[in-house]
């Protein structure tokens, strides 16, 4: 650990804990002036958060990414000067401290809740955010209003109406609530609302670890099972000053390299059937279900619960079972490319794939966009190899990238990323070394600070741990990849045809559910 020399910054390792006393509490206006000059300078808005702190004050904590992982936090009063105006990418992080602590940010564009959960703080109930001027047509609702009541944005003028989405869905898929202002087919402006299923999962950690913690992290968002659970090890090894063993890395990248795939070829399929072209949507169907089956070989279920535990992997396989997953990966690989090659030799595919849902480069470093929706903007940022760990520190994957920003670009960087997981999974599973996959974890250093970012297959996952005096678990942050990227798809549909809105929705493929969290 070293203190960065030309910000008052702290800066971490990925999957390192500090003494918390360490990191730097500045003055509202040096805490607001150092975020806004790093994140122009380039840095990302990895979290920013409230946390208790005693006596009923609340502090305001940042994570920023850049060549270096750096923490900066405030004693945050009753009101403060808001980032947003200059800083883009803490639009959706200010509205969640308005809600969970009724601090207001002033001079915030569209200060409305983000998850509709009650207050967590001594401010009350969330009135005491009022109506000023900066945002009179927008009143944050109280905890006595029911669920899900707002304001929305609204155009006026001649041929203008709203198009409301939801948010109940003809399919089995969480609630969200997307409202389209509309000029004839043309959408201007798209509003997406969720937190219908806000489950309170940060609420449940604090406290532990116990029996239960680690399945929170496994459900928080179903289809990133892999992703959460490995960050929440990692920030738990972290604390407890644990060292996993080789063979335990090597299988926690075979793992998270499965799901990506696995849900890569899910997307390009689930693609493929929003345009109407059946072949590869069958096809892929298909294949990602002989993914999924890889991970049931892992440890019998194929999302991989119950896989990766604190200290390593619950689960090992024997030289018979590796030499059937690499024939799987064979026959996976071969079938995917028949598959998804006839994607990029059909013109009438490609003809709506390409220029239509169009994230420009600029915009999508503005607002702090991550993962595939980020690469495919040309943004080359991974954490596998931004801020390498475990397995991804000895052998790298290299960043697949695309500059179209459009369907186009978000469906080619998945197709990349599957050629590229497909190589590590065989190399890494012909070389598996000898030996445990799992080490025992003591108690939790008390007082303590940690970060973990993890690659899941959406993008950047940020967990934020603190313990208190006796080494629990006294706060948890966690930040999903959608978190970051719902913005990016409401810019997508801009001046789009709102039929174009479920195969940009597709091509984003946020989560609710991790949203929700």
């Amino acid at each position: 650990m070293i203190r960065h020399e030309l910000s008052p910054l702290l800066v971490l390792h990925n999957g390192h804990a500090v003494d918390e006393s360490l990191a730097p509490v500045l003055a509202l206006d040096e805490f607001r002036r150092t975020i806004v000059e790093n994140v122009r300078a380039g840095a990302r808005l990895a979290a920013l958060f409230g946390r208790p702190v005693g006596n009923g004050s609340i502090r305001l904590v940042a994570v920023l990414a850049r060549a270096e992982l750096a923490v900066v936090s405030t004693e945050a009063a009753e009101q403060y000067a808001a980032l947003t105006p200059d800083c883009e990418q803490a639009h959706g992080f200010e509205r969640e401290i308005a809600e969970q602590w009724g601090i207001r940010p002033l001079g915030h564009p569209w200060l409305k809740p983000i998850r509709f959960q009650p207050p967590r703080g001594k401010k009350g109930t969330g009135e005491e955010m009022g109506t000023g001027p900066e945002q009179r047509e927008v009143p944050v609702p109280s905890s006595s209003e029911p669920c899900g009541v707002t304001h929305f944005f609204r155009m006026e003028g001649e041929e203008v109406h709203e198009v409301a989405v939801g948010p109940v869905h003809a399919g089995i898929i969480e609630p969200g609530h997307f409202r389209f202002q509309c000029h004839g087919e043309t959408v201007y402006h798209l509003e997406i609302s969720l937190g219908y299923q806000h489950r309170g999962v940060e609420r449940a950690v604090a406290g532990g670890p116990n029996k239960r913690t680690v399945h929170y992290m496994e459900t928080l968002a179903g289809d990133t099972t892999v992703g959460h659970t490995h960050a929440y090890c990692r920030a738990i090894e972290a604390l407890a000053h644990c060292r996993v063993p080789p063979r335990g890395q090597i299988l926690r990248g075979v793992a998270a390299e499965l799901e990506r795939v696995a849900n890569h070829i899910g997307d390009l399929g689930a693609l493929a059937g929003d345009v109407g072209f059946l072949p590869t949507m069958s096809f892929c169907g298909r294949i990602r279900g002989d993914v999924l089956n890889l991970t049931a070989m892992l440890c019998g279920n194929r999302f991989g619960r119950g896989l990766i535990r604190p200290g390593g992997m619950a689960f090992d396989i024997d030289a018979a079972t590796t030499d059937k997953i690499l024939q799987q990966l064979q026959a996976i690989d071969k079938d995917v490319h028949g598959a998804v090659e006839l994607l990029w030799n059909t013109p009438s595919v490609l003809a709506r794939f390409d220029g239509t849902g169009v994230v420009p480069a600029d915009v999508c470093r503005r607002i702090g966009m991550v993962g595939v929706a980020a690469r495919a903007c040309g943004m080359e940022q991974d954490v596998r190899r931004d801020f390498p760990f475990a397995i991804y520190r000895f052998a790298q994957i290299p960043v697949s990238t695309w500059n179209t920003g459009d369907v186009f670009a978000r469906a080619y960087v998945r197709w990349l990323e599957i050629q590229r997981s497909l190589k590590f999974l065989r190399e890494q599973l012909e070389s598996l070394p000898a030996g445990p996959v799992r080490e025992a974890v003591g108690p939790l250093a008390p007082n303590q600070l940690a970060l973990a970012l993890v690659e899941g297959w959406r993008g950047e996952i940020c967990h934020v741990a603190f313990t208190g005096p006796r080494g629990e678990l006294a706060f948890y942050k966690i930040v999903d990849p959608s978190f970051h990227n719902w913005f990016g798809l409401a810019y997508a549909l801009r001046n789009q045809a709102i039929s174009d809105f479920p195969l940009c929705n597709k091509s984003f493929n946020l989560s609710y559910c991790g949203h929700d969290l």
